[in-house]
């Protein structure tokens, strides 16, 4: 089991922030990743929680933007659609889960995120 460490409630709050900027994604073309690169690169040289948050979460976004770049033109032939709904619920619920984590204090794993960023 691991140890959850304390961290102040501004350092959760700027992980959290960095999850859930993610969502910019739904109203601006690219805000699932401006919005987190924002987020990671204003504060991640202040805490080492809000550095980690913010390359988990910035890795996830890259990573679904590569599979939907992938499943695209597997729509064409019908079966594309199902996986690009089924990654669109998995990015959301994994953008919840990953916020609450951390504004916890407790550590999320993405599924299938590709560490771009280390």
């Amino acid at each position: 089991m691991e140890e959850i460490k304390t961290y102040t409630q501004s350092e959760r709050d700027w992980a959290m922030f960095c999850h859930l900027s993610a969502f910019a994604g739904y109203f601006f073309p690219f805000g699932g990743i401006i919005g987190p690169i924002i987020c990671w690169i204003s504060r991640k040289d202040g805490s080492a929680w809000v550095d980690a948050n913010g390359k988990a979460s910035l890795n996830f976004q890259i990573s679904m933007l590569l599979y939907t770049v992938l499943v695209i033109p597997l729509c064409i032939i019908i079966v594309g659609i199902p996986i690009l709904v089924g990654l669109m619920v998995l990015e959301a619920v994994c953008i919840i889960v990953a916020s609450i984590r951390a504004a916890r204090g407790e550590v999320f794993k993405y599924p299938i995120s590709i560490p771009f960023i280390q």
